[in-house]
């Protein structure tokens, strides 16, 4: 067979098998944010009619008296969760989990995944048997029956703290990404390089601060990139315990908003508004993102500067 031919049978055959999967990008992917970017300059509600209003919706946004609360609930909620549980204490189980025997390391991790693996109705379910007064309530269980505190007897504790149930339920689902990820960064350290360390005199502490950490800054810059544009467009867990509230938008996100706007009957079904609150949303991502790595690098700059050798 002529070579021509052959690569001719090759290219077609490659091409038909990329095609179904290009197709599905292009309708799944690429036509929702062309969609949602043009929706952002209507005025489309639920009846579908529309009409072109140029910048009017992000005018409105910037009037509108809450969207300061709500940028400061979602940037609260954002970094409170990801600096203490999905990095931080991520990082914590990775390395702990790195210094315990292997086969109870497994173990120790498949229970910090359950979280994950557990439906949000479910989750939410627990957190909320959790979370309830005395006597269904684990919290005011201990509380008032172990340490005899009988003044925390009727606490809802969705109530009287509902930043750090929505905290606490998040970070621990995100925790455990944080731990899969770093944690198998740590295992590809080399171990003669820990070897040495030790032999040097090396404490865990400088083990954990000079050799690993370096090791690690950009499996931390990874899952810090990649959980805090998920915390951004996640709120199904704000809005399985509180919807919101307590009160008035107590733990309303971004997020959150944008679908009490676009896609809920008391916000009135406005998706032109709400297509412009998710524009928004994705600069407020990729402007953090880019921070993130701007950050990594002035700190690979001025902390690791490279030595030239003469």
């Amino acid at each position: 067979m002529p070579l021509k031919r052959l690569l001719t049978i090759k290219s077609v055959t490659v091409i038909l098998l990329i095609a179904p999967v290009l197709v599905f990008i292009i309708i799944f992917y690429f036509m929702p944010v062309f969609l949602t970017f043009a929706m952002a300059f209507t005025d489309m509600d639920y009846r579908f009619q529309w009409n072109f209003v140029g910048f009017v919706n992000f005018q409105r946004m910037i009037r509108d008296p809450l969207i300061t609360k709500i940028l400061f609930n979602t940037l609260f909620y954002v970094f409170t969760t990801l600096l203490c549980f999905n990095v931080g204490y991520g990082l914590l189980l990775a390395i702990l989990t790195s210094l315990i025997p292997p086969r109870v390391g497994n173990v120790f991790r498949l229970l910090w995944l359950l979280p994950r693996l557990t439906p949000p109705v479910v989750y939410y379910l627990l957190w909320l048997g959790i979370t309830s007064p005395y006597p269904y309530g684990l919290i005011n269980f201990f509380l008032v029956d172990i340490l005899g505190l009988e003044q925390y007897k009727d606490v809802y504790w969705i109530y009287a703290a509902p930043w750090a149930v929505v905290i606490l339920a998040n970070g621990f689902v995100g925790a455990s990404f944080g731990m899969l990820i770093i944690g198998s960064a740590i295992k590809s350290i080399p171990i003669d390089v820990i070897r040495a360390a030790k032999v040097d005199g090396a404490s865990l502490f400088r083990l954990i601060k000079d050799i690993m950490l370096p090791i690690l800054k950009w499996p931390i810059l990874f899952v810090t990139a990649y959980q805090t544009l998920s915390l951004l467009t996640s709120f199904e867990y704000i809005l399985l315990l509180t919807d919101g509230g307590p009160g008035f938008y107590t733990t309303e996100v971004w997020a959150l908003h944008v679908y009490h706007k676009a896609l809920s009957a008391f916000g009135g079904w406005e998706f032109g508004y709400g297509a412009a609150l998710s524009l928004v949303l994705v600069v407020l991502g990729l402007a953090l993102s880019i921070l993130y790595f701007k950050i990594f690098r002035f700190r690979e700059l001025i902390f690791e500067p490279k030595v030239e050798v003469t």
